[in-house]
């Protein structure tokens, strides 16, 4: 058998080895599909990275400005990098803030709110889901429907209320509301228990029903354990959401002295305007220490946002909101 040797020239290799590196090239800055090119990946971080500093660019400053002495408050040259770290701001922020007192009441009633809200939601979340009641319709239809109620609407009337039952000025006030998911946040948190128990399957109710088992049984024997993902998101959501609220303390507790960390720096402005006239520190000072304040509020929940993302992202995702 003879071998037909095939002899290519030098000049057509030469041009294949070209196209084939042009070919490269090619797939290497626009890719073989169109997220897989450098050009993609670019443009993609250049998105990212301008997001992140324009959501990190006012916690840069507040911790820069809290951190400067007052020489660097009144130099202008000194914008990002200070000369010395100066930690009196912070100090003075700790003390006007009664921080020990305002933060033990803050993470009682975020805890607190967050809890009930997980039990209470939680239960109407998986009654409008899974069990077959009267006017089911109509209560999630009223449901929906508290969404586009505004808090302002019904603030006086919640008060009233509770001046009757004797709890005027009371923490208790700000719990309460969780123990029955009353408002926009019950309603946001019953809806995602709702579509949370909608997606589990059907066999498992029939099973426990085959075995004997009650719908209170089975919440709390299969549901309940099941439904990590939704509680964890419930308990974020609800934790954070009391932790930021200015408003109902505001309203609530009026002439109380004992107010959540939140409530407390909204009324630090009052404090320092008074403290400045007094002559105790310049004005530009207030500044820093507002900085120092809002960095010691958002301090808590960071911490925890930056321990529980993973989780929380994950737990989104199995929840069935991003469907």
């Amino acid at each position: 058998m003879s071998v037909v040797k095939i002899i290519v020239p030098k000049a057509k290799k030469n041009k294949f080895a070209f196209r084939h590196s042009l070919r490269s090239v090619r797939y290497f800055i626009l890719g073989k599909e169109v997220d897989k090119g450098l050009i993609f990946k670019l443009l993609l971080y250049l998105i990212l990275v301008s997001t992140s500093y324009i959501y990190l660019n006012p916690i840069i400053q507040m911790a820069v400005r809290m951190l400067m002495n007052a020489k660097d408050l009144i130099d202008p040259t000194v914008t990002w990098i200070p000369s010395s770290l100066y930690f009196g701001h912070l100090s003075s922020a700790w003390n006007i803030l009664q921080y020990p007192k305002s933060l033990a009441i803050s993470i009682a009633i975020a805890l607190s709110a967050s809890v009930l809200h997980c039990i209470s939601c939680g239960l109407a979340g998986y009654a409008l889901a899974r069990l077959q009641v009267p006017f089911k319709k109509v209560a999630f239809f009223l449901l929906l429907l508290s969404f586009i109620i505004p808090p302002q609407v019904i603030v006086l009337p919640t008060i009233l209320f509770f001046r009757e039952i004797g709890l005027d000025g009371s923490l208790f006030t700000l719990i309460l509301p969780a123990v029955f998911g009353f408002g926009v946040k019950g309603a946001l948190f019953v809806f995602i228990f709702r579509q949370f128990f909608m997606t589990q399957p059907k066999e498992l109710e029939e099973a426990a029903k085959i075995d004997g088992a009650t719908a209170i049984k089975f919440y709390v024997k299969v549901m309940l354990p099941l439904a990590k993902p939704a509680i964890l998101v419930v308990f974020l959501f609800s934790f954070v959401w009391t932790w930021n609220d200015t408003y109902m303390p505001r309203m609530f507790l009026a002439s109380a002295e004992d107010v959540p960390l939140a409530t407390q720096m909204s009324r630090m402005g009052t404090s320092l305007d008074a403290f400045i006239d007094s002559g105790g520190f310049p004005e530009y000072v207030a500044e820093p220490i507002k900085m120092a304040a809002s960095f010691l509020t958002i301090l808590p929940p960071l911490l925890i946002y930056l321990f529980a993302q993973r989780y929380f992202v994950e737990s989104v995702e199995r929840t069935g909101l991003v469907e």
